[in-house]
């Protein structure tokens, strides 16, 4: 036995050797110009670099990433992964490796981090319900099945962290609105709005996190809930959303995360039409409607509020428009390639990623002049989601 101990000694010092090695490889550095751009068709990620506007590492063994988002951690070193296939992954964003992974349901629908960053709950489609995780260890805290007042347990679509460390979110099968009060982590305390409308898809919170909006499948208009003024319930806005004279496909209902705020505005998607609505925030009703190129998917504002940029459902989806606030017109028609499926603003707004998945390529644009500055090869890019949302309520 005593003759094994230097070899021992040997194993120890080449491997501590190693770690030291590979810990200088990856110099210190800050987060703020990080982000992740999804590769939907290869379940990988790849790390990017906002100030030298390049790839930094791919990230591969993500699973099913065909419909998936992310949230960061409040120090922005770890980037939450919602697939598709209920895996929910966390990854180091300096390390450039997956911190920890599990499956939490057959199929989930995103995510949300809580206002202080201790848990993340994660959205069901099969078996529906919402699943609350400890945001360190990703250890289950709390196990909502949403079941709704018709006895079925809902898919749960439209989950968004609002003040005060809740949840809220929508029963598609149900038909309500529920708020998961968290401040006592293992016995959520849940409020139930029943009969909000029909089918709500999908939602929306507004920056300041007051106001909740669901959108409805099953039938025209959008449900709001104050959450200043919970128990004047919810209330039903733009009773015409989604109506026209001229009834289209819709190829793909837009996320109402991609509603433009823009000061007194909110500049929105219509639903199967040529058009982006702009809508009086101060008592929601509909002020203009803007022609577009087709059936609009992402109405983005830029961080200064000044300019509005729009991509579109398949198949017109090689165009992205400007529009300028000022005026509420389009000013600007660019063509980055096929299949433009997510805008991204830089922390300061001076630039905006564009994933184009079938050129392969995330092109970056100056927001003023609307020149490419460079593009960036990727495999089959969709979701870009830059580290300053983890200081942004409801992404």
């Amino acid at each position: 036995m005593s003759r094994m101990l230097p070899r021992y000694r040997v194993y120890l010092l080449v491997l501590a050797t190693l770690l030291l090695t590979g810990c200088q490889n990856l110099a210190p550095r800050a987060t703020g110009d990080l982000g992740l751009v999804i590769e939907r068709a290869t379940g990988s990620v790849q790390i990017i670099d906002t100030g030298s506007r390049s790839a930094v590492a791919r990230i591969d063994g993500l699973g099913d990433l065909s419909h998936a988002s992310v949230v960061y951690s409040r120090d922005e070193r770890y980037a939450y992964v919602f697939g598709r296939d209920g895996g929910l992954t966390k990854v180091d964003m300096l390390l450039q490796r997956i911190d920890k992974r599990i499956i939490q349901s057959g199929n989930s629908i995103g995510g949300a981090i809580s206002q202080d960053g201790s848990l993340i709950a994660v959205s069901n489609y099969e078996p529906g319900g919402v699943k609350v995780f400890d945001a360190q260890t990703l250890d289950l805290v709390a196990d909502i099945p949403a079941v709704g007042e018709n006895g079925k347990r809902s898919k749960v679509v439209g989950l968004v962290d609002a003040p005060q460390k809740r949840f809220v979110f929508s029963l598609y099968d149900s038909d309500e609105i529920w708020v998961a009060d968290m401040r006592q982590s293992d016995k959520p305390e849940i409020t139930r709005y029943r009969d909000v409308g029909e089918q709500p898809y999908d939602a929306l919170i507004t920056a300041e996190g007051r106001f909740y909006i669901a959108g409805l499948f099953g039938e025209d208009g959008l449900a709001l809930l104050d959450l200043w003024q919970p128990q004047a319930g919810v209330k039903r806005i733009l009773g015409d959303y989604g109506r026209g004279e001229e009834k289209l496909p819709v190829y793909k209902m837009p996320h109402l995360e991609g509603w433009a705020m823009a000061g007194n505005y909110a500049l929105v998607p219509a639903v199967g039409g040529h058009e982006v609505l702009v809508i009086e925030r101060e008592n929601w009703q509909l002020v203009k409607r803007i022609p577009v190129h087709s059936q609009p998917i992402f109405v983005m504002a830029s961080p200064d509020k000044r300019s509005v940029w729009v991509n579109f459902a398949h198949p017109d989806n090689d165009t992205i428009q400007v529009i300028d606030v000022a005026t509420l017109e389009v000013v600007d028609t660019l063509k980055p390639g096929p299949a433009v499926l997510h805008m991204e603003f830089t922390p300061r707004g001076e630039e905006v990623w564009v994933s184009v998945r079938d050129a392969n390529r995330i092109r970056v644009y100056d927001v003023y002049t609307r020149r490419e500055i460079t593009s960036i090869e990727m495999e089959s890019p969709s979701g870009i989601f830059l580290t300053n949302r983890a200081h942004r309520i409801g992404l």
